[in-house]
């Protein structure tokens, strides 16, 4: 059955709220610090090359300072923050080389996790999957991007997880860490949003018929014209996304 039959099943009221500088659960530190500072830097509060003010971050999360240099760390095994002797930490910025070379293969990951997806998923996945992807299309329709993205890297990492590749996982994991920012910001342009939106109703589409050389097909054109966008931003030299 297609997606769009399912279309009048969208609850418009359901939503995502991202929620990147409120305080922290104590409970979770420092790995909860990371994940605030991660989000942060995923919607651009915390934009590439910025140095990271331990004083107005404590601050702004409600931490000490301890806490918050070991969430420094985590991210920088993640890639996404340097930390430099006697200067502190530092968002990284992906040259223009480093981003094409990582879309190119995250969209061959992408790919592979859609095409191992169909021959393992099972129809619970798919319906939850389904699910989000109606979740996320009431996202699209409000323009809540903050909320769409969270919805939108679930749903990428549940095709993932449904490749039941645990190597596969593993390197997807660490490459899409550092391209999230990046694909956040491609969404900016509603043009090319909207475009990304058919492409996920066409994801699912694929993977309610089990066809794993389709949404293969799909899912490396999504990553590719992602990285396009980005690219393009850059040219035109725009602090901000395309």
């Amino acid at each position: 059955m297609k997606f769009e039959q399912y279309a009048s099943a969208i609850d418009a009221s359901s939503t995502t709220e991202a929620n990147t500088a409120s305080p922290v659960d104590r409970r979770t530190l420092p790995t909860a610090v990371a994940a605030s500072l991660r989000e942060m830097i995923i919607e651009g509060a915390l934009p590439a090359g910025t140095r990271l003010n331990e004083r107005a971050l404590c601050d702004q999360l409600q931490v000490s300072r301890t806490p918050l240099r070991e969430a420094f760390r985590l991210l920088a095994a993640d890639g996404l923050v340097q930390i430099q002797p006697n200067k502190g930490a530092q968002v990284i910025a992906l040259s223009e080389k480093d981003i094409r070379e990582s879309f190119e293969v995250m969209g061959a990951l992408e790919a592979l996790s859609g095409d191992l997806a169909c021959q393992h998923i099972t129809d619970q996945e798919i319906a939850e999957i389904q699910a989000l992807t109606f979740e996320m299309q009431a996202c699209h329709a409000r323009r809540d991007l903050p909320a769409y993205y969270h919805v939108n890297r679930e749903i990428h990492d549940r095709i993932n997880a449904a490749g039941k590749n645990q190597l596969l996982s593993q390197v997807y994991t660490t490459i899409n860490l550092r391209l999230q920012n990046l694909r956040f910001r491609s969404n900016l342009n509603h043009e090319k949003w909207d475009k990304a939106m058919l492409e996920h109703i066409d994801m699912v589409n694929a993977l309610i018929a089990r066809d794993g050389a389709r949404l293969a097909s799909i899912m490396r054109t999504h990553l590719k014209r992602k990285g396009e966008a980005v690219l393009e931003g850059l040219k035109l030299g725009s602090s901000s996304p395309p």
